[in-house]
């Protein structure tokens, strides 16, 4: 096994007397399965938890409660049937004690039936479909998912006089959620949804779709869509003049993606989005953990993926800090359950009956900060958002 696709942490200090002392007898090292979208369209995926994931290990030590972390980092590709046969693998030969990563939410169901059958824990730090928590009892979520953030965001643009919008999303599972969370949210609150508008996944053009938002009077759209897209559809409503018809665009937060905000440039400028983590959350810890991501890797803005890998590391160092170093399989999970700690998104938790993240839901502008560079700037604050399907 090549030194690219295998990687043993050692040497890092302890950094939290939480995770320093030693047990009478050595054991057997902790095996962690990283299994993440390092190459093909999704890599950014995988770059940003990879390089979080690094970075936790070199702050936090690589050794807990007497046990060595060992961490086994694999490429996906972003294919289903290549992680689920890289899970097997890890399984088998590598004798992995746990699995994390699930860039894409196809790969979450594929990996998770492997997980339950060898009782190992997974723990998703990037797909957002709520149905993914239901698939085994040993998944914990630590990214998010998009009723979580889409729900407060319905409901905030109710509260602001939103009264005829449309939602345009991508025609995938995530946007499939997006779309019916935001109508049941905002209906909820009294208002009318005018048009569900559904976008082919592959080669998107919004043109059509932003000209029937302002063929059928629409005063905002709600958007959702990968955030490689977000750029095109910013553009195309910007192109098309709907902000000088005074309608009003808010997406979900992957839209203005951090990791790629600067390279969206002016047509940006003032987009309204909601989201669970943005690299301007103003915390003394958010601000550690950006200094330290960008040090660690020159011409990299942490974004919402590498705060899911953060925090997955986080939690399971904990969970096997809880038991001793002696945790597996559902014993971690259950060890896992109702952990609360600040994250570098915020006060964070673990809900111990459906194994989700809780958190808080920020309305943020993309604003250019004195330093010349787009950030989401945090307005609003919705707290210890559930999913509410879960």
């Amino acid at each position: 096994m090549g030194s690219k696709t295998r990687r043993t942490v050692v040497g890092a200090g302890i950094g939290m007397a939480l995770f320093s002392f030693v047990p009478a007898q050595a054991q057997e090292p902790f095996k962690i399965g990283v299994i993440l979208p390092m190459s093909g369209p999704f890599a950014s995926t995988g770059r940003q938890i990879d390089a979080a994931i690094k970075l936790y290990i070199a702050q936090k030590g690589s050794t807990v409660a007497g046990r060595k972390i060992e961490v086994i980092l694999k490429d996906d590709a972003g294919s289903a049937d290549g992680a689920k046969r890289i899970a097997q693998e890890m399984i088998v030969n590598d004798k992995v004690s746990a699995l994390v990563g699930m860039g894409l939410t196809p790969i979450a169901f594929a990996v998770a039936p492997i997980a339950s059958k060898a009782q190992v824990p997974l723990v998703v730090m990037a797909a957002a479909t709520s149905a993914i928590i239901k698939s085994s009892p040993l998944v914990l979520r630590t990214s998010y998912t998009t009723p979580q953030v889409t729900t407060p965001i319905a409901a905030w643009a109710a509260k602001e006089g939103v009264k005829r919008p449309m939602t345009i999303v991508t025609d995938y599972g995530p946007g499939v959620d997006a779309e019916n969370a935001f109508k049941a949210s905002f209906e909820q609150s009294g208002g009318k949804v005018l048009s569900a508008l559904r976008v082919p996944l592959m080669n998107p053009d919004f043109s059509p779709f932003l000209q029937r938002v302002a063929d059928e009077g629409a005063d905002a759209v709600y958007a959702f869509m990968p955030s490689g897209a977000g750029a095109v559809f910013m553009k195309q409503f910007s192109e098309r003049g709907l902000d000088k018809k005074g309608i009003r665009m808010i997406v979900e937060g992957g839209v203005t993606d951090d990791d790629i905000l600067n390279q969206m440039g002016d047509a940006a400028l003032g987009a309204i989005s909601g989201y669970h983590y943005s690299a301007a959350h103003d915390s003394g810890i958010n601000k550690t953990f950006v200094e330290a991501f960008k040090k660690a890797n020159p011409g990299m803005r942490p974004n919402f993926m590498a705060v899911g890998g953060w925090d997955g590391m986080d939690v399971l160092y904990r969970a096997l800090a809880k038991t001793e170093g002696k945790g597996a399989g559902a014993q971690l999970v259950e060890a896992a359950k109702g952990l609360s700690f600040e994250s570098p998104r915020g006060p964070i938790s673990i809900d111990p009956q459906t194994r989700e993240i809780v958190q808080n839901v920020y309305m943020r502008k993309v604003e250019r900060q004195a330093d010349g560079e787009l950030y989401n700037v945090e307005f609003t604050t919705i707290p210890n958002a559930k999913d509410p399907s879960n």
